[in-house]
């Protein structure tokens, strides 16, 4: 196991350094400017779309659910233990600055999911037995031409390795349970495995209904709780926001316990945990919208951004928040015991109960949405019929994250992270004149609006 854990370590830096980060970074400028900035000028239009509740699935379109549940299957991977851990682990080997970086990740990012959900509709396929497969493997097969299929085989096998492997999510989860209500890791790594089969072994659609229940819920709490710890803070706010400005260009010396980080450490910390938290980039949440039953590619496009903006720059930054004006990002704590020291930092015996709902809630429901994800990168490999088994594999494989440490368990994140970009980059690149063209000429062609729900 320490062999292991070294070589990812090692891999981890190769796969999700500086060539990675500015690649990222990099695609989601080149594509925002390519959309004029359509993702920020009618961000204000695609938030109303996600309390519109006429929006219903459009008659004779491709897709197993809503346009509206897309966004909520695509969140419930979103939202995920890297809001909380993620961010806690970011700013403690980042920095304050950090956050500043995960800001900006998330800004540019929103171009880089629109052009993922808008393909993912543009390009899918619909299996003999019904289901839609979408996703950057398919995209790239038909958006690039089949002598381009090797990229998308590329692309499915990391995403399997993503899905298959160790879970950071399962980890945390457990470690959670662990230190706040003292159960077993085991009993929770068996309760995991067979709740996420009984969702996943009922297909897109029960997935759909999950994360339309949960994910409202789980935000909805987390956001009241940072925002009380936030307004009791209220006097220390502009003080936080300078130090995080601040440290995103300068770096952050060492105080007391904190061993003190360059720029560049911040920029990588706040960049990876920030694509961990949004996924912008990674394609993954790309098969959620391209599995929504509409032909709209230009208001999935537009949930999809919206969903980079409330995962990173809403929910994010409350846990960073919270972090900075505690002043606990300078104990030395890291993850969930830092995340935790800062909550109770301004609410006593506020922070167990408050981390421990949100790790379960947020990361249960991204271990939900990868089983979509994984198999769907299943199918593009083996078939339709490999949709099945993959999500028992998928299932069975979730105690795999009880197996490392915590430290492992993020770098092997990095590395699958590293791996995944790469393919979806390279095509996003590639397919960006498709993207700019298509969206313009739909909404030329509209009488109205593109994203007007259809009823």
């Amino acid at each position: 196991m320490e062999s292991f854990a070294r070589v990812v370590a090692v891999a981890s830096e190769v796969t999700f350094g500086p060539v990675t980060v500015a690649l990222i970074l990099g695609t989601g400028l080149y594509l925002t400017l390519g959309l004029r900035f359509l993702t920020l000028r009618r961000l204000g239009e695609g938030l109303r779309l996600m309390f519109d509740a006429r929006i219903r699935a459009q008659p004779g379109a491709a897709g197993e659910y809503s346009p509206r549940d897309g966004l909520m299957t695509a969140l419930a991977g979103m939202v995920g233990i890297g809001k909380i851990v993620g961010v806690a682990t970011a700013i403690h080997l980042g920095g304050p600055g950090a956050l500043f970086w995960m800001w900006i990740s998330a800004l540019v990012g929103m171009g880089t999911r629109y052009a993922e959900a808008y393909l993912a509709v543009t390009y899918r396929e619909v299996a003999p037995h019904g289901a839609t497969l979408a996703g950057p493997m398919y995209y790239i097969k038909h958006g690039l031409g089949p002598k381009w299929a090797w990229l998308g085989g590329l692309y499915a096998v990391f995403a399997c390795i993503q899905a298959f492997g160790p879970s950071a999510q399962a980890n945390t989860i457990a470690d959670a349970l662990r230190a706040n209500l003292g159960i077993s890791v085991w009993a929770t790594e068996i309760f995991l495995t067979l709740s996420i089969l009984a969702v996943l072994i009922g297909g897109a659609k029960r997935l759909a209904r999950a994360a339309n229940a949960l994910v409202p819920l789980m935000v909805g709490v987390y956001l009241l709780a940072g925002l009380a710890v936030l307004a009791l803070n209220a006097a220390a706010l502009p003080a936080a926001f300078a130090t995080i400005l601040a440290d995103a260009f300068t770096g952050t010396a060492a105080v007391g316990g904190f061993a003190g980080v360059a720029i560049a450490e911040a920029i990588k910390y706040g960049v990876a945990r920030g694509i961990f938290a949004n996924e912008a980039g990674l394609g993954s949440a790309a098969v959620a919208h391209g599995t929504a039953q509409s032909n709209d590619a230009v208001q999935q496009g537009l949930f999809g951004a919206v969903g980079v903006f409330v995962d990173t720059i809403i929910v994010c930054s409350i846990t960073g928040l919270v972090i900075v004006v505690s002043g606990a990002w300078q104990s030395g704590a890291t993850g969930t015991a830092l995340a935790v020291m800062a909550f109770d930092a301004a609410i006593p015996g506020l922070g167990g109960p408050v981390v421990a709902f949100g790790v379960v809630l947020f990361g249960y429901t991204t271990l939900l949405a990868w089983g979509l994800y994984g198999s769907r990168a299943a199918a593009y490999l083996f078939g339709e019929r490999a949709l099945g088994p993959a999500r028992f594999v998928y299932s069975l494989s979730v105690p795999l994250g009880a197996v490392l440490s915590l430290e492992t368990a993020w770098q092997f994140v990095d590395l699958t992270l590293g791996l995944m970009a790469a393919p979806n980059l390279v095509a996003l690149i590639l397919l960006g004149p498709k993207v700019f063209k298509g969206t313009r000429a739909q909404i030329a062609a509209a009488p109205t609006p593109p994203t007007t729900a259809v009823k």
